[in-house]
């Protein structure tokens, strides 16, 4: 049940990672091993992501530019890159939370314009990372809360059409919990997926997420 689950996880966090390259005009390949990206990603973006486990390392190294700045999503933790110049960024754990009862959190309000998500990314900080291709990918929701001013003080992006996968999401104040409750709150009866670090698992667990088992971040420094 949990690798199914990492296997949903994995293949909705690729499904992503190729909606923000395609929206940069990278064309990205996927098949059952792997999605992948011939030329180097965004900034904080993989450059690959592992579909199932047991992929072969030197294969799936062929199929990126695998020189210095590379990056490898290792989907199941099992693969050892350590021989070709890769250092694991960081560890993390792919998170599930089922469909919920009614909400009782305010869900997000949608980002529908261009000017709304330059404000949003402006928020979030990533800039000019998100480009208004999102906006018109039926996959993709970038959604918003305000202040009583109308001032971004949190979002996340969802993607997919359910289970969603959660990522990106942030807050201007203190406590995100808030922000994973209202994400929660805005596709109730839909599954959703994503992954944290360590330090940033408490919230979404608080907001009903489970871990559902371990990825590593591979960069060839």
């Amino acid at each position: 049940m949990l690798e199914d689950e990492r296997v949903t996880a994995a293949r909705n966090n690729a499904e992503w990672c190729g909606i923000v390259c395609g929206s940069h005009g990278l064309a990205g390949r996927t098949d059952a091993d792997a999605w992948s990206v011939p030329h180097r990603s965004p900034q904080w973006y993989p450059d690959a992501v592992t579909l199932r486990p047991g992929v072969d390392a030197e294969a799936l190294l062929t199929r990126i530019d695998a020189g210095p700045g590379a990056s490898v999503k290792d989907s199941f933790a099992d693969l050892d890159l350590s021989g070709y110049g890769f250092r694991v960024l960081f560890d993390a754990q792919w998170i599930h939370r089922p469909p919920s009862a009614p909400p009782v959190d305010t869900p997000l309000a949608p980002v529908t314009t261009p000017d709304g998500l330059a404000a949003w990314a402006a928020a979030h900080g990533g800039g000019e990372l998100f480009r208004p291709a999102l906006l018109a990918d039926p996959r993709v929701r970038v959604l918003a809360r305000h202040d009583d001013r109308g001032v971004i003080i949190g979002g996340a992006v969802l993607n997919g059409d359910g289970p969603y996968g959660v990522s990106n999401l942030f807050t201007r104040t203190d406590n995100s919990r808030d922000i994973w409750r209202a994400v929660c709150a805005t596709v109730p009866n839909a599954p959703l997926v994503g992954y944290e670090t360590t330090a940033d698992l408490t919230p979404a667990l608080s907001a009903g997420f489970t871990t559902t088992g371990p990825l590593r971040v591979w960069l060839h420094a």
